[in-house]
Order: structure tokens, then C-alpha cells, then sequence
């Protein structure tokens, strides 16, 4: 069985061989961790980039900044994704493929002005399962996922995290905002911001690991099920209540089944 210290090994000696990358980095665990092993690999030869749109919370963007700064890692921020593409505005169920393959191809443009020979972005081994569009516009553009290539799970990210001191290490799973919105329906950078907003104020709540999921004038709440309790108690249940229809929502639900990623794909 391939340990962690070898598949962590084999990262390095990835990153060694590519020379030089761009990472397309949220922020998020995976890309944390890949940019910090990166950093150590590669050091100056290595470029993070964070994409600003209306798919895209403001607190990530702006945990992007505080961590790159942190790791003195060269850091970009640039406008993609945006609701103007009729890809992504028009939500069919490949939305992914039609805003990363923007993305990749704006970043393999940012990479050879930067004189660095790839693209990587934070995929890893346990994302090969999933609903994931968004990865085969990565491949069609020669990017490449160093996390996945080692063979490294989700788990052992976060725990190579934890041993390096990285402030994601227990990050809550993240999604863009359009993920939140039934494939089919018009995304509107209203509803992305009515998100947005519905999301902060269950983590002001106290909740971690969350979905509002936008059904109309309908909100699913996801949180996770050992949670479910507390929502659905008094008074935090009159309070979001409230606070969910200062929004805009007439209805506002908790999904009994509790926080998924990617719930709107089933």
C-alpha cells in the first residue's frame, strides 16, 4: 500500500519535473496544499492565480490574498467566468466545462507570458468520482492536477494540511456560487449575490459546512445532519427564518438529509 509520506514524495517529484507552473488557486484545500508543496519545490517558479467574478464568494477571494501573501508566493487576481458567456449564464449541466474552459485558456495564456511551461489546478484523487465538467476543459487545455497524479485523497490533503500549518486544513468543502442554482435556470448575478448573502448568515449562526440551495422563492438549507437539530430549534429557527426572508425567500426549508456536495447534480 502507497503511504502518504510516498505519494507525498511523488507530488514533489512531479512538481520537480514540470519546472515551473501556474496554479489556478481558490484558496480552497486542495489548492493550498498544492501551492505550499509547489512553493517549497519550486520557489520563485511558481505563479498563483485566483479568478474575481460574481460565481465566486468575496471571502475566498480575499483568503486567496491573505494566503499567498503569507507563503511570499507571486499571486494574480483576474476577472473570469463571467455571467456574459451564454455557457455559463444559461446553467445547462456542463455549465463547468463552459467557465473553466474560459478559465484555462486565460491561464495557459497567463502562464506563457510568465515563462512557465504549465497549468495545474487542485484536483485530486477522490474528485475522479464526482460530477467534475469542469476537469475535461482542464485536460482539452494541457492542464495538469499534480494532487490527482500522486494519487493523494482528500483526507490525506488535509492531513498533510494540518502538518504543514496551513489555515485550510479543516476548510469547509467549497463550491462556486452557481452550484446552488437548478441546472436549466437562468443564473443572474442577483441570485448568485442572494446566495451569498443566505450562506453568511448561517455561518454568522455558527455553521460550517453549508448549501442554501435557491429553488425560486424557495431556500434548501444543507447543513450537516448533527445540525439539523439546532437549525430547526428555537430561536435560531425564528431568527434565520427572518433573516432568510429580509433576502427575498417566501419558503425557506431544511434538507433532511443534510449537506452534499454536489446535490443539485443528483
Amino acid at each position: 500500500m502507497t503511504t502518504v509520506a510516498d505519494k507525498t514524495a511523488r507530488l514533489k517529484e512531479i512538481l520537480h519535473e514540470m519546472g515551473g507552473v501556474l496554479i489556478a488557486f481558490s484558496a480552497g484545500v486542495d489548492s493550498t496544499l498544492l501551492l505550499s508543496v509547489a512553493h517549497e519545490v519550486l520557489g520563485e517558479r511558481v505563479l498563483a492565480v485566483t479568478a474575481k467574478g460574481p460565481l465566486f464568494p468575496a471571502e475566498e477571494t480575499a483568503r486567496a490574498e491573505e494566503i499567498a501573501a503569507a507563503m511570499g508566493v507571486r499571486h494574480l487576481v483576474i476577472g473570469a467566468c463571467q455571467l456574459e458567456e451564454p455557457g455559463v449564464r444559461s446553467n445547462p449541466e456542463d455549465r463547468c466545462y463552459h467557465c473553466k474552459r474560459n478559465l484555462f485558456r486565460n491561464l495557459a495564456d497567463l502562464a506563457h507570458v510568465n515563462g512557465l511551461a504549465w497549468v495545474a489546478h487542485g484536483e485530486q484523487a477522490d474528485d475522479m468520482d464526482l460530477h467534475r465538467p469542469g476537469s475535461r476543459a482542464a485536460a482539452e487545455l494541457g492542464a495538469r492536477a499534480p494532487l490527482r497524479e500522486a494519487g493523494l485523497t482528500k483526507a490525506e490533503i488535509r492531513e498533510l494540511s494540518r502538518e504543514r500549518g496551513l489555515p485550510t486544513a479543516d476548510l469547509p468543502t467549497q463550491a462556486c456560487l452557481a452550484s446552488r442554482i437548478p441546472y436549466g435556470e437562468e443564473i443572474t448575478e442577483a441570485k448568485l449575490a442572494r446566495v451569498e448573502a443566505a450562506e453568511q448568515v448561517l455561518r454568522v449562526h455558527g455553521f460550517r459546512q453549508l448549501r442554501v440551495r435557491s429553488h425560486g422563492d424557495i431556500a434548501r438549507l444543507e447543513v450537516e445532519p448533527a445540525e439539523i437539530e439546532r437549525l430547526a430549534s428555537e430561536p435560531m429557527r425564528s431568527e434565520v427564518l427572518s433573516q432568510m426572508r429580509g433576502l427575498g425567500f417566501r419558503f425557506i426549508t431544511v434538507d433532511l438529509q443534510g449537506f452534499r456536495s454536489g446535490s443539485m447534480d443528483r
